[in-house]
């Protein structure tokens, strides 16, 4: 079916799968779901499900790795066999090594490394199931998993992505509108809580776009996905605080 046969809004303004255009899938967020792991946690939006886990700080080997100054992270981000419909080839591809390098990047300002001179730390994100937003759900169920592992960090990260369908920008694109859209926006934010005494905006770490897009898209997308993430970072703080305080906020 083209692109130009799909009804991507209903009389309503609903979207295929009945969200509103400002609306997030249903989420839901665990941490602690592995024994052996330092930190782990597993994130569910909508039909992506993916399984994060962290080890260390611990010793960095080979030595040559080692930075003086600050700890390393090394990245795995892997998409199982039987996360899509066509099975795919086990093992790590150029796809895979891309987005381990773009989550990295995107966690890495939130993390204070310096505590951590000569140590490395281990963060793996399995794609489970995939239905638009791997990458993002993965660095958001990477930032738990961080957070259960006591790793010190400046701010949460969280990760969403707005995209364009039928020319109307959207939050959080499903499978469907992610592949046969106009394109799409992932995002991920350091957040600060309201009771911090702080004015400074969300800071972005990452930022990346798929299509083509006017001026005005590109804006309304990225106000989107931070709304997004503001609202997946209250998510992930009140899983926090289930696990440790009894979800005393």
């Amino acid at each position: 079916m083209s692109e130009e046969e799909i009804e991507w809004f209903d009389d309503e303004g609903r979207r295929v799968d009945g969200r509103k255009a400002d609306e997030l899938r249903d989420t839901s967020m665990e941490i602690g779901v592995l024994d052996e792991a330092d930190g782990s946690a597993m994130v569910e939006i909508g039909n992506t499900r993916v399984v994060a886990s962290v080890f260390g700080p611990q010793d960095l080997h080979p030595k040559h790795l080692q930075e003086s100054d600050r700890a390393v992270i090394k990245m795995r981000y892997n998409m199982a066999p039987f996360s899509v419909d066509d099975r795919m080839r086990p093992g790590p591809n150029r796809r895979a090594k891309e987005i381990g390098l773009v989550a990295k990047r995107a966690l890495e300002p939130a993390l204070e490394l310096e505590k951590f001179p000569t140590a490395g730390i281990d963060i793996s994100m399995e794609i489970l199931e995939s239905d638009g937003g791997t990458r993002v759900t993965g660095i958001t169920a990477a930032a738990l998993a961080l957070a259960d592992a006591g790793i010190p960090m400046k701010g949460m990260v969280s990760a969403c992505a707005a995209g364009v369908v039928d020319e109307t920008p959207v939050l959080d694109v499903n499978g469907k509108e992610d592949k046969e859209g106009n394109a799409d926006i992932p995002i991920a934010t350091i957040n600060k809580s309201d009771d911090e005494n702080t004015k400074d905006e969300d800071k972005i770490t990452l930022l990346q776009m798929d299509g083509d897009l006017t001026t005005q898209q590109v804006e309304d997308c990225i106000e989107l996905a931070k709304d997004g993430c503001r609202q997946l970072y209250e998510q992930q703080r009140q899983t926090i605080m289930e696990k440790y305080n009894g979800g005393d906020l």
